[in-house]
């Protein structure tokens, strides 16, 4: 089964929902005898939505005292807000800054690979109890021997970093931390950018650098500021945005690398007509200058990485999917 979706519509947390929805949580599920019927009511007009507004006011003073409190409590809050933002504007400027010159970047042409590579939620759990680090420190790791790996079989400077857009989702968490989905189908995701260490050679020195670098990362409030920045561009005319969007992705650019946005998907069997899905790949869309990109995607314990690759100038894609398997085997043999 093949699922392509809009990142207009759902964002990674939203699509896993909408999975767990299409498909059944056992093999023996049965359809409805009588599929229900629904029927919308009639939009209301404008008036009509006023009216029942001031009406919902007058019947309730708690509302209005409510509500008064709220504007209070959000200055207060808006006050914060706007101090984040400013630290992670902060932050933001450092991507002016360009990468040094490789083959990761550059024109795309019509037609991509994809390889993929697998590993376990169990394995995971294991270098994290032994090395620390988060869930996604371990995967950006892995992910960094690949592009070490890659960078060294093309006779490339490892001496560098290699910058990774990373989505993070905006949505509520629960106490683990964990974004979870809100019953609403649509895109909550901003951005972090990560500069993955591929200079390093040693394994566990790999993941602590990731490490610290994440916890940075996050104290900076990079992905407030880029959900801010880009709340912004409801204001701007649609004209200036379509003109802005050319020019950044025919622009050579080098401030990103690649990306790897990473989901977590249910962590039990998903059936459809009656079928266990054995595995789920994800797949990320190539923009920009972007000639390569990771996407992970985690269901009934098992990794899936997804690499999309442009087909002309990434023939060797196997050795990327290749380095992030070894990646793991190193922090699991460490």
């Amino acid at each position: 089964m093949l699922a392509k979706t809009h990142h207009a519509l759902v964002d990674g947390v939203s699509g896993t929902d909408l999975l767990a929805v299409i498909m059944d949580l056992a093999p023996d599920a049965h359809l409805p005898e009588q599929p229900s019927q629904w029927t919308p009511h009639a939009e209301p007009s404008s008036a009509e939505l006023i009216v029942e507004a001031l009406e919902n006011m007058v019947r309730s003073p708690y509302e209005q005292l409510r509500a008064a409190r709220a504007q209070t409590r959000w200055l207060r809050q808006a006050a914060a807000y706007v101090g984040e933002v400013a630290s992670g504007v902060f932050a933001l400027s450092g991507l002016v800054r360009p990468t040094p010159l490789s083959s990761l970047n550059g024109p795309l042409g019509p037609h991509r690979r994809y390889a993929w590579a697998t590993t376990t939620v169990e394995d995971i759990r294991a270098v994290r109890k032994e090395h620390g680090g988060s869930f996604n420190d371990v995967v950006l790791a892995c992910i960094t021997n690949g592009f070490r790996e890659l960078l060294l079989a093309r006779d490339e400077d490892v001496e560098r970093v290699v910058r990774t857009l990373v989505p993070v989702s905006v949505r509520p968490r629960d106490e683990s931390g964990r974004a979870v989905g809100d019953g609403t189908y649509e895109n909550k995701v901003s951005a972090m950018f990560a500069e993955l260490p591929v200079e390093i050679d040693d394994p566990v020195m790999r993941l602590a650098a990731i490490t610290d670098q994440m916890k940075d990362l996050k104290e900076s409030k990079q992905a407030i500021a880029g959900e801010a920045l880009t709340s912004m561009s409801g204001f701007a005319p649609p004209m200036l945005l379509a003109l802005g969007m050319r020019i950044a992705t025919r622009a050579a650019q080098r401030n990103v690398n690649t990306v790897t946005t990473n989901v977590p998907g249910p962590q039990f069997p998903l059936y459809a007509a009656g079928r266990r899905m054995v595995r789920a790949f994800p797949y990320v869309p190539l923009a920009g200058q972007v000639r390569l990109g990771i996407a992970i995607f985690s269901y009934n314990g098992e990794v899936s990485f997804g690499i999309t690759g442009d087909y002309d100038t990434t023939p060797d894609i196997e050795v990327l999917a290749h380095g992030i398997e070894d990646g793991m085997a190193q922090l699991l043999k460490v």
